[in-house]
Parts: structure tokens; C-alpha cells; sequence
């Protein structure tokens, strides 16, 4: 299920739901009691290392070196 963050606009604090994508958009209660929040937009972090960059095929004006 995706977590979804959320911010209180009274007091600030930063929380986290776990929710249906069908209940994204639903509005999140403050675990301190207040109803005033709304939903903050999340990023992603992808985390790995590559083992070597891609070689070049050539082909195409920039790849194959009529460009000059």
C-alpha cells in the first residue's frame, strides 16, 4: 500500500499515512488532533551504482561523427 506525507498547517507537524491510491486525495487527521493538512508531494530516491557507462553505437548525425 503507498505511504503518503502530510503536513499540519496548525502546528507543523510532518506525518505519514499509509492509504489506498483510491484514498490519496482524502483528507488526513494530524496525529496531534488537528484537521487542517494537507498532502505534500514525495520524492524518490534511487539508490544503486551503475557498473560502467553505456559505450556509444554510433549512427545518427551527433553519434557517428559528421557533426564537425
Amino acid at each position: 500500500m503507498p505511504r503518503y506525507d502530510f503536513r499540519c498547517r496548525e502546528c507543523g507537524e510532518t506525518f505519514e499515512l499509509s492509504r489506498p491510491m483510491a484514498d490519496s486525495d482524502a483528507p488526513a487527521d494530524c496525529p496531534r488532533g488537528h484537521d487542517d493538512t494537507v498532502r505534500l508531494l514525495s520524492t524518490v530516491a534511487v539508490g544503486g551504482r551503475a557498473s560502467a557507462p553505456a559505450a556509444p553505437t554510433g549512427g545518427g548525425c551527433c553519434g557517428g561523427g559528421c557533426c564537425s
